[in-house]
């Protein structure tokens, strides 16, 4: 594989696990092998991964398993049924590993699972200390991305990226809140405009009436006055016209 993950204490990645959860991993671990990329889980016992997702492991690489209770026994005995037959007699020899040793059985090229082995792990050989300057400036020198990656570049984090968008929205709701709040206020002011306009009109409509009336008062009185005036006329004429025809009239 070209890229390989390892998941340790697998178990508490299960543990709970709901259905939905380890139907997509078992379809992940049967699928990704085609592309180049392992996964290995690691735990204390096989029992711990789910038996769908056993089945999609082909490489095993197991240390002691020990039986302290009945629990223990039976999951020993179903560990060592899952190998590949073998003239090793695996339930024993399962307790007797020690530290650094394992059975193991990987898959071939063909996709056939190789025998079991009984396997030693040994230690590394080379230096486990980190590597000198000299050493890292030389190797790295010496690689045929240096042209290419040699060079820092200060790009953008994904960190710095996001933080810019996550200011830019909130200035953006920010905005928006203040937008929301002028229209509020300017809805407010609209409204108290027209109700004070409203006032005035019916302030000047009022005022309007008043006049009106005051100057039909005002016609009313003159009109009177003149009818009382030409009533007044009218008797002192007819009086006189009487008097002539008559010979009333004062001499």
């Amino acid at each position: 594989p070209k890229l390989v993950f390892f998941f340790d204490e697998a178990h508490l990645l299960f543990t709970d696990a709901s259905k939905d959860f380890l139907t997509q991993v078992t379809q992940t671990v049967r699928l990704i092998r085609s592309k180049g990329v392992g996964v290995f889980f690691v735990t204390q016992s096989p029992k711990d991964v789910p038996a769908d997702v056993l089945a999609q492991l082909g490489n095993r690489v197991q240390h002691a398993l020990r039986a302290f209770t009945p629990d223990d026994a039976t999951a020993l005995r179903a560990a060592a049924r899952t190998f590949p037959k073998s003239e090793y007699d695996l339930e024993r020899l399962l307790q007797e590993l020690v530290t650094g040793e394992a059975i193991t059985t990987v898959l071939t090229e063909k996709g056939a699972p190789t025998p079991v082995a009984w396997t030693r792990m040994r230690a590394p050989q080379s230096s486990m200390d980190p590597a000198p300057e000299t050493v890292l400036a030389q190797t790295v020198a010496a690689s045929p991305n240096a042209a290419r990656y040699a060079a820092a570049v200060d790009n953008e984090s994904a960190y710095e990226l996001l933080t810019e968008r996550m200011a830019a929205a909130e200035q953006a709701e920010e905005e928006a809140a203040a937008a929301a709040e002028q229209a509020k206020a300017d809805a407010v002011a609209a409204k108290e405009a027209a109700k004070e306009a409203a006032l005035k009109a019916k302030e000047a409509e009022k005022v309007k009436k008043e006049k009106e009336r005051a100057t039909q008062k005002r016609v009313s009185t003159a009109t009177k006055g003149v009818e009382s005036l030409l009533r007044s006329a009218g008797t002192q004429l007819g009086r006189e016209i009487m008097r002539s025809v008559f010979g009333t009239r004062k001499r």
